[in-house]
């Protein structure tokens, strides 16, 4: 009696007993954003590769006037305007590399990471409006304490950066280098991990502003309360318009205000 066959058993004998399943294929992880600790410690990071790119340009400098540089002459040196300037600018590229380092682990775009996106022409001009009002306001302040309306070492940044043949390369650094790497420092990396862990936006904005007007301790405690305030005001405007293409460009056009304003009463002062 001829034995009947099952389909499934047929399909059976058909499959090698070799054969290994194949595991279902694993997704790709998610992208992810540092929180408070990864944050800080990546910020801390990118510091440490600013201020390293920055002293480099500092030592050239220093070592290039030879083994009879005493310490009179060495302050001259690091305070000069070109020295300065190019420190500035060599800050850029060594923040954007160490950034780079910092976000490649989340497996997010570099730009979208850090909000490198332009925004509207109305919230553009809301930023200059608040911006001046804002600044505006620390200025009529100034000149009622009858303070200087500029800190005094601008103008003798100024002056020494035009005595050396590179004013233009100063306000290269102070209004395109260090608004970029400034700006991508604080609003663009600082922020956007704080603000995605318990600190929340508030929390975020402030504490980043913090840091940003901690680079600027060259000031007395009069600017370093403007310099906290224009950070708040940028912390703000980064967090309603999702934009750090806006604060870079705001800044930038501040520091080259504040350089127009600082020219001008050196030479008439």
């Amino acid at each position: 009696m001829t034995k009947k066959i099952n389909e499934s058993d047929l399909m059976d004998s058909l499959t090698p007993a070799s054969a290994v399943a194949i595991p279902p294929a694993i997704p790709d992880r998610p992208p992810r954003v540092w929180k408070f600790w990864g944050t800080t410690l990546w910020g801390l990071f990118i510091f440490a590769a600013m201020f390293l790119g920055q002293v480099a340009v500092i030592a050239f400098f220093v070592l290039r006037q030879g083994g009879s540089l005493d310490i009179a002459e060495a302050v001259r040196v690091i305070g000069g305007g070109l020295t300065i300037s190019l420190s500035v600018i060599f800050g850029l590229p060594a923040v954007l590399a160490a950034a780079w380092i910092a976000i490649r682990p989340t497996r997010t775009s570099f730009a979208d990471y850090l909000a490198l996106r332009w925004t509207s022409s109305r919230n553009f001009f809301i930023g200059i409006a608040a911006l001046v009002i804002l600044v505006g306001g620390w200025d009529l302040l100034s000149r009622a304490l009858g303070r200087e309306v500029t800190p005094g070492f601008m103008g003798d940044v100024l002056k020494s950066a035009q005595a050396d043949g590179a004013l233009w390369l100063l306000v290269l650094a102070f209004c395109v280098a260090a608004p970029m790497w400034e700006e991508i420092f604080a609003r663009g990396f600082l922020y956007r991990g704080w603000s995605e862990s318990r600190l929340g936006v508030t929390g975020a904005i402030f504490l980043s502003s913090l840091a940003w007007t901690s680079l600027h301790l060259q000031y007395d405690w009069f600017f370093f309360g403007e310099v906290f305030s224009i950070g708040l005001l940028l912390g703000y405007l980064r967090y309603r318009t999702n934009s750090t293409w806006l604060t870079i460009v705001l800044h930038g056009l501040n520091n080259l205000a504040a350089t127009i304003q600082t020219f001008w009463l050196a030479g008439n002062g």
